[in-house]
């Protein structure tokens, strides 16, 4: 398990540098130390404000204040980052749900789901894409069978099983 810092990703894009739009709607401004630290904090989730206000020239109490202003504003949040294999979920898969009427009725309800770790409304083939961690094979027919399939609205899945994950990372916030 490792701690990692996931930073938005809604940019915009007059300068994507310089502003960030956060997930309540909100547009704060993030100058290049505030990125930097998100940048020290995304290669080492633990590292001490310290250690991050050395590199990026400000003391360790104006670290630990901008910390916690972009924690506030939703812009990144510090997590654990478990591999789903060693805690026991062998069978990850996203699947596509195709809906008749309200998307959004959906996408909330996927949202509820213990299992579901991601949901995107989209615009192609699929309304909503969500990423499913199971236990098994059995788990994971249980979740879209009985729960998803069932869901008002949801006319169609189909599911990409993982086979094997290759490259994840949360290093894009401030690109």
């Amino acid at each position: 398990m490792h701690s990692e810092v996931v930073a938005s990703r809604s940019a915009d894009p007059r300068d994507p540098r310089e502003h960030r739009e956060s997930r309540n709607g909100s547009s704060p401004h993030l100058d290049a130390v505030s990125l930097a630290i998100i940048e020290q904090l995304q290669e080492d989730g633990r590292r001490p404000y310290a250690a991050i206000g050395k590199a990026v020239g400000l003391s360790e109490a104006a670290v630990r204040q901008r910390v916690q202003k972009l924690l506030d504003q939703g812009v990144m949040q510090i997590v654990a980052v478990t591999d789903p294999l060693t805690v026991g979920f062998r069978r990850q898969a996203m699947v596509g749900i195709n809906v008749e009427g309200d998307t959004e009725a959906v996408a909330d309800a996927l949202t509820e789901m213990a299992e579901v770790e991601y949901v995107v409304m989209t615009a192609g083939s699929f309304d909503i894409l969500a990423e499913i961690v199971c236990e098994d094979d059995d788990h994971l027919l249980t979740v879209i069978n009985k729960r998803i399939r069932s869901l008002p609205g949801v006319r169609s899945t189909e599911s990409f099983v993982y086979l094997k994950l290759k490259k994840q990372t949360y290093m894009w916030g401030t690109r």
